[in-house]
């Protein structure tokens, strides 16, 4: 234990290096001046100031005290709605203002805002000057000689400086337009023209000195200088903290230097300005709580560094204290884990740097809030793998696994009784006659001295299924019992509560078989002495298949059911919290009994039973050794169909055992708890959130791509990608550790794991709105036919929904670059993995290139096509064939 406090330590302390070792510095010319001028909207909030944003004049008061300590003038917009309070209040703090008349396609509006500024400069002797329009020629809402005329009619109605703001290229553009102004008010923002941060200082100076070699003695003001704090990448222009500071700092000390009259966009966040890209809120040097962003001196730093750093530290503390519960850990195992839960930690501090930084409207907040909800489980599913992942990989090896070599005890139970009698049963329903003999010869070879065979045909009223069964078990002796059941309630559960009727009063273990299981005559002779220990409740064998073979689908199928048995079960045997699946399983009568019998109410009987087993405080035992061989499903379809009732009647086992989880509420560890729990939410839950995460992610791609709002990569992309990554390397490594099948089928089996994704989120939302659904049979042996229909058309259609998105993100991305946009689309690509991966097995499935045979031929004809192998040439008689002439003597 003492080794594992000083692995959380280590890991502790490297993660609070890497912080210290990542914090950001950046060298700045200091400012210890005041700005010229700042622009300054007094609004608040995300209402826009045309709806429902009015200003308060008390709060305006509040503003322009503040601001009057670092700027000697302001700059408007508008002159109406409330901002014409602002001049004589910025008197009071000896402020000047640059008045702001708000131009569009609105005449009336028009008329309202420069009657307004007139007043506002004929009353206020603050003001400084009149800027008729904000960019009303880039907007196209006004054409040159209209603006022009606007213009000369308020210079005729005030005596000071009236101009118009437009970006630099208008100004340069439209001569016209420079001589009817007073002075030039240029606005030069090198964020819009994808300049980096670097480079914006020098493009500012740029555009200044081309305006004014351009018009020689005319007065050129920068009226617009500024950089976002926050918001998404415009190509190569980079928005944040540190970039606005530098180059506003680097800009300001230049204008100083050389002359420039400029104003500073903006004083304070305007959140109300989402509509502007995701940039838009974020140009203030206050943000939107009236607070600096930044020093002016000194170097740049981030003030909150170390409280973020705290709390990821704190996170990965608290989220690496579960490692000390553990038995016995490996000193890898426990570095694992705990880089793991700081690698958690330091995202929730991203998490909380991105929300105290950002503004929302209700829309972000909401989606943003649902996208973290979704996140949460995502983190505990991939938290759970990587767990799985160490305890493989670094930690000690399986302890409670029964192996072949493993010594047992002797096989009694009791006293004077050496081989305790087990009944097997075997349920069946419309099962093929022939596979169904072969699980009975099976069973008629056991090397064992003491067993019955209850074989049960329920719901098969023709009689060519059942009536050479019966023969069959006649024929086998009278160890084996034959029962035709007919109009059984409660599906397969109440066929075995039948054969428990009928079960001999003596057998104290029940066997349960599936009608295509060919058991190994070993099977009760090696398992039956684990009962020697009167606490054992239950014996699980793995599921193995015999017809692998078949076909390339049912070969990848194989391998898919493989890794469940292999590694699942391995490790949750290692806690007591096996998940019975019914074939190759031996029960204690007495256990049964204690636990109620078969019950019908779910259509995953055998995981029902044996979870009550278990909250019955019963051990369980599993081995790996296959004890047997069944069949694999006939199709696709039909694979999906048994997915699809072990996903549903899982759920209604969740819905029916919840409250036995409580404390106190059964004979659960919490190590069983914790297995189970995270277990469902492994498997219904990681299947069920990636469909869901999916759907919602393409009803978001119209927004992304038609309304500049991008998902932020670092908090919900990032992690969403970086749990597929997660679940990537834990399907493969632990198959490569576990699973003793060749690179090929892993990765096919892989494909059938992810192609039932769309199959288990439907019994996952069926189980929300049903109770109860048919008890559907697997198909095997041969006899199902396949579908006529194509068995992934939604799988299909969400898949190419979802690269149809993707391919359209890219598209209407091509001139932003915003690379926010490129891993959302890269998110959506990932996300249609699953669906076409359904979508590449049911085309297999009808293709030729499902067949063995396929592959052999193709193979022998690339050999013989590049000389690896002789070309095999048709035998030719070479015995002389009778001409014509010989024939017609012979017939003669």
């Amino acid at each position: 234990m003492r080794a594992v406090v000083a692995v959380l330590l280590f890991v502790t302390a490297a993660h609070a290096g890497l912080w210290g070792l990542f914090q950001e510095k950046q060298a700045a010319p200091d400012f210890r001046g005041i700005l010229p001028s700042v622009s300054y909207a007094p609004f608040e909030g995300s209402a826009h100031p045309d709806i429902d944003n009015i200003p308060q004049i008390e709060k305006i008061r509040a503003d322009l005290k503040k601001l009057s300590t670092i700027t000697r003038a302001i700059r408007l917009y508008s002159s109406t709605g409330g901002v014409e309070l602002v001049p004589p209040i910025a008197a009071e703090f000896g402020l000047k203002v640059t008045v702001g008349a708000w131009i569009d396609k609105n005449s009336d509006r028009n008329k309202r805002e420069i009657e307004a500024a007139i007043n506002l400069a004929k009353r206020n002797s603050n003001v400084n000057g009149i800027v008729v329009g904000n960019e009303t020629i880039f907007r196209g809402e006004q054409k040159i000689t209209d603006l022009v005329e606007l213009i000369k009619q308020v210079k005729k109605s005030v005596n000071v400086p009236v101009t118009t703001g437009e970006i630099w290229n208008i100004w340069r553009d439209n001569p016209e337009l420079a001589s009817s102004v007073d002075f030039i008010a240029a606005h030069v923002l090198p964020y819009w023209e994808n300049f980096t941060d670097k480079q914006a200082v020098d493009q500012a100076v740029a555009m200044f000195q081309l305006l004014r070699d351009q018009f020689p003695g005319k007065r050129i003001v920068i009226a617009e200088f500024g950089w976002p704090s926050a918001g998404y990448n415009l190509r190569n222009a980079e928005p944040g903290p540190f970039e606005q500071a530098s180059v506003l700092r680097n800009f300001v000390t230049r204008a100083e230097a050389i002359g420039i009259d400029y104003n500073i966009v903006e004083a304070i966040d305007q959140p109300w300005k989402f509509f502007e890209g995701g940039v838009g809120p974020y140009w203030g040097i206050l943000d939107a709580n009236r607070e600096p962003k930044f020093a002016w001196t000194g170097p740049i730093v981030n003030e909150n560094y170390w409280k973020l750093a705290g709390i990821a530290l704190l996170m990965g503390i608290l989220m690496s204290l579960p490692i000390l519960r553990l038995e016995q850990p490996t000193i890898m195992q426990a570095l694992v884990l705990s880089a793991a839960a700081n690698g958690v930690g330091a995202w929730v501090s991203t998490v909380f740097a991105y929300w105290a930084g950002h503004y929302f409207v209700f829309g972000s907040a909401f989606a943003l809030t649902l996208g973290l909800i979704l996140l949460v489980p995502l983190i505990l599913i991939a938290m759970a793998r990587i767990d799985e992942i160490a305890a493989i990989a670094f930690g000690r090896g399986p302890r409670r696994l029964i192996t072949k070599s493993a010594p047992l005890a002797p096989a009694t139970i009791g006293e004077n009784v050496a081989f305790p009698k087990v009944s097997i049963h075997i349920p069946a329903y419309y099962e093929p006659v022939e596979m169904l003999k072969q699980t009975l010869d099976a069973v008629s070879r056991l090397d064992y001295p003491n067993f019955e065979c209850v074989c049960i045909i329920n719901n098969t009223p023709d009689p060519e299924f059942w009536r050479p069964i019966q023969d069959h078990c006649r024929a086998l002796g009278e160890r084996f019992k034959f029962i035709n059941a007919e109009k059984v309630q409660g599906f397969k559960a109440g066929a075995l509560r039948i054969a428990m009727e009928r079960t001999a009063a003596d057998a104290e273990i029940i066997g349960i078989i599936d009608a295509d299981y060919v058991v190994h005559p070993d099977w009760l002779k090696d398992l039956v002495p684990v009962f020697a220990d009167p606490r054992v409740g239950l014996v699980q064998a793995p599921q193995e298949h015999r017809d692998g073979d078949r076909s390339l689908m049912h070969y990848i199928m194989n391998g898919e059911y493989a890794g469940f048995f292999d590694i699942g079960m391995v490790q949750r045997n290692e806690f007591n919290s096996i998940i019975v699946h019914g074939t190759m399983c031996l029960i204690r009568r007495s256990a049964m009994d204690m636990a109620g019998g078969w019950s019908g109410d779910t259509i995953c009987e055998d995981t029902d039973l044996g979870l009550t087993i278990q909250e019955q405080g019963w051990l369980t035992h599993y081995t790996n050794v296959r004890y047997g061989e069944g069949l694999l499903p006939d199709t696709y379809e039909a694979f999906k169909k048994q997915r699809h009732r072990w996903a549903y009647g899982g759920f209604q086992i969740v819905k029916k055992h919840w409250r036995r989880f409580l404390p106190g509420a059964s004979r659960l560890t919490p190590d069983q708890r914790r297995e189970f729990s995270l277990g469902w939410l492994n498997w219904l839950g990681a299947e069920s959130l990636g469909v869901v995460v999916a759907i919602l992610n393409l009803i978001w791609v119209p927004i992304v791509a038609f309304a500049d709002i991008a998902v932020p990569d670092k908090i919900l992309t990032l992690p969403i990608i970086a749990s597929f990554a997660v679940s990537l390397i834990h399907f493969l490594a632990l198959y490569r550790l576990r699973v003793k099948i060749k690179a090929g089928q892993m990765l096919g089996a892989m494909i059938a794991a992810m192609s039932v994704q769309w199959t288990v989120s439907r019994a996952v939302a069926q189980g929300l709105i049903t109770e109860h659904l048919a008890f559907a049979r697997t198909s095997k042996g041969g006899l199902s036919r396949m579908s006529i229909e194509f068995q992934a058309f939604w799988e299909a259609v969400i898949g190419i929904l979802l690269l149809i998105g993707a391919a359209v993100l890219v598209v209407t991305n091509g001139y932003k670059e915003v690379r926010e946009i490129y891993i959302f689309a890269g998110v959506l690509v990932l996300q249609s993995l699953p669906f076409l991966a359904a979508v590449a097995i049911a085309v297999l499935e009808n293709s030729r290139i499902n067949s063995f045979a396929f592959w052999r031929n193709s193979a022998v004809r690339t050999a013989e096509l590049i000389g690896l192998r002789p070309v095999t040439l048709p035998t030719v008689n070479t015995q002389s064939q009778p001409v014509a002439s010989e024939i017609r003597r012979e017939v003669k």
